[in-house]
């Protein structure tokens, strides 16, 4: 049984309350309002009602801490100690066509460090929690990450750069190293699911750069719960900064990093 302490249970609670909207949402997609806000880069009426609704759950609990959001960027907080890391809609593009593969994240903040962390699934009704030192649960499930440790077996997930958005030759580099050795390549499109599924033992890795803070901070906490290793893709621990990450189990981690590294 997973270990929810207050602050879990109403990061919980927010994320379900959104949620319902976004389940009925997606049955009627024809009547959300979509606008561009750059290449290939959408926002509907859901997402900033989503994030509303986040924002005031959450305030309404706990009022004083600071928010870090896709839609309204950083609000600050009367404690500084604490803010909330919020993406409300991670796969706005797989929700805008229908597809059931998008999630809700949430991250809690303390002192620098992420201490608690939620990636919700509404559509499925998969709950991805994490607590530090508490491990990783779905649905009450605990969660550990796979224990395969070659690559040829493995199934690994990325990124791909589309319209406006990263480096295609240096993706292209990546994969071609990558690719010939693993067991096969998966593009799902939301960064936290990704990382959702490694903790999960889903996927054996994910690696992407180009991230906001938003996309990840939540999926790490998950993955170190589930005993995996993250890094940001020079083996640092600058992921939220430098919006680049590699997940894994111990053994397939390094093997990963070395080989991404090289990639030219």
């Amino acid at each position: 049984m997973a270990y929810i302490s207050p602050a879990l249970n109403v990061m919980m609670a927010a994320a379900r309350k959104a949620g319902r909207h976004l389940v009925r949402d997606l049955g009627e997609l024809e009547n959300l309002q979509v606008s561009m806000k750059g290449p290939a880069d959408f926002v509907s009426s859901a997402d900033t009602r989503t994030e509303r609704i986040l924002i005031e759950e959450l305030t309404r609990t706990r009022p004083g801490y600071g928010f870090l959001s896709e839609e309204s960027g950083v609000i600050e907080g009367k404690d500084k100690t604490h803010r909330f890391i919020i993406d409300p809609i991670d796969g706005t593009t797989n929700f805008l066509h229908g597809i059931p593969h998008f999630a809700i994240s949430i991250a809690l903040e303390r002192e620098g460090q992420i201490v608690t962390a939620l990636v919700y699934n509404p559509a499925t009704d998969d709950m991805f929690v994490a607590e530090k030192g508490h491990g990783a649960f779905l649905n009450d499930k605990r969660m550990r990450v796979a224990a395969r440790k070659t690559l040829n077996t493995a199934l690994v997930a990325t990124g791909i750069p589309f319209q406006g958005h990263g480096d295609v030759a240096r993706f292209d580099a990546e994969l071609n190293a990558v690719m010939p050795n693993v067991a096969g390549i998966r593009r799902f499109g939301a960064a936290s699911l990704d990382l959702a599924y490694v903790a999960a033992g889903r996927f054996d890795a994910f690696w992407e750069r180009d991230l906001s803070a938003w996309d990840i901070a939540a999926g790490v906490l998950l993955v170190r719960e589930a005993q995996g290793v993250v890094s940001d893709l020079t083996g640092g621990a600058n992921m939220l900064d430098n919006g680049t990450i590699l997940a894994a189990n111990d053994p397939l981690h390094p093997v990963l990093l070395k080989m991404l590294k090289a990639a030219k």
